[in-house]
């Protein structure tokens, strides 16, 4: 009977692998002062290449290379780490309000299933509230062909934590700038917000169009920890969706932080060392090609058939 049911969980996992490997990973992470002291580090920049390459897409914040050698050495990771993919990187210019500390939005992306069709560096000049961010969001435009929505815009905020609540809502004036200049009503707006704990009151909260407004969908659940720190438990890293055609195009519960600390069994000084933040993540459901239809079905067929011929070989002994 427990030989029959391990057969049985073998079958279900055979399919859900099958299934799931079609999904397409939009993250976003914040690297923690990224430069090139870390990327000196080689046991950080593995493990760095290990989680950006489990993405499609990838928003790096807090990237500090301000020497133009770090980011460069972390792609060549990621290359050397995944053979099977191709990647590039899309990199900001460097924002800032001082010249002794900027900071620059940098997206990873696997060429091979997802391109850059266009890019905006948001001007911060809407008349009555300029200069409503420390570090102005880089709008970038993607085009990947295998998701549902095929054609998408990511919208990067790093909030500054002193100004959350300010900055938060002026990303709404961001994104309605990108909708009427794109005609794109599929935005996903996605970075480290600090949106909780003491840089986001309660009582603020119905004062930012961000979290007001209906069309939007928060895809992190609250009181969901993306920080590494066991003394922190804070909502700080966020992912948002525009309208419900891109809303419906995510893959159910599979917004989460990825808690690498965990997953490669780090102690939590060698998980700071890589950042203080887990990254977070959604998955973007795919309506591939027919050929590549009919590479998943035959993969899933073959998976259902090979367990299903042991189930009912074991019972035959039986």
């Amino acid at each position: 009977m427990m030989s029959t049911s391990l057969l049985l969980l073998s079958f279900l996992l055979a399919v859900t692998a099958a299934q799931g490997a079609s999904g397409f990973r939009i993250c976003a992470f914040n690297l923690h002062h990224f430069g090139a002291s870390k990327a000196s580090k080689n046991d950080v920049m593995i493990t760095l290449a290990r989680i950006i390459s489990r993405c499609d897409v990838c928003l790096l914040q807090e990237v500090r290379d301000s020497k133009g050698t770090a980011l460069p050495k972390l792609l060549e990771t990621i290359k050397r780490y995944d053979k099977q993919n191709k990647y590039e990187a899309l990199a900001s210019e460097r924002l800032g309000r001082t010249e002794s500390y900027q900071e620059q939005y940098v997206f990873i992306y696997r060429s091979n299933t997802v391109k850059v069709t266009d890019q905006f560096q948001y001007p911060d000049n809407l008349p009555g509230d300029e200069d409503a961010f420390s570090r102005e969001p880089f709008v970038v435009r993607f085009s990947a062909p295998r998701t549902s929505i095929k054609d998408f815009v990511l919208i990067p905020q790093h909030t500054t934590p002193t100004n959350t609540t300010k900055e938060l809502d002026a990303l709404y004036d961001v994104l309605q700038q990108v909708r009427k200049m794109w005609k794109n009503e599929n935005v996903m707006l996605l970075g480290d917000f600090n949106a909780d704990c003491g840089y986001l009151a309660k009582k603020n909260r119905k004062h930012v169009r961000l979290i007001t407004d209906s069309s939007l969908h928060w895809l992190i659940p609250e009181n969901t920890d993306t920080t590494v720190k066991l003394t922190t438990s804070c909502s700080y890293d966020r992912i948002v969706v525009h309208g419900e055609r891109f809303y419906r195009a995510v893959v159910p519960s599979s917004a989460q932080p990825f808690n690498f600390q965990q997953e490669y069994r780090l102690t939590e000084e060698q998980a700071l060392d890589v950042s203080d933040h887990y990254p977070v993540e959604v998955l973007l459901e795919v309506v591939s090609s027919r050929a590549f239809n009919g590479v998943i079905s035959f993969t899933s067929s073959f998976a259902v058939f090979q367990c299903l011929s042991c189930i009912i070989y074991h019972l035959i002994l039986l």
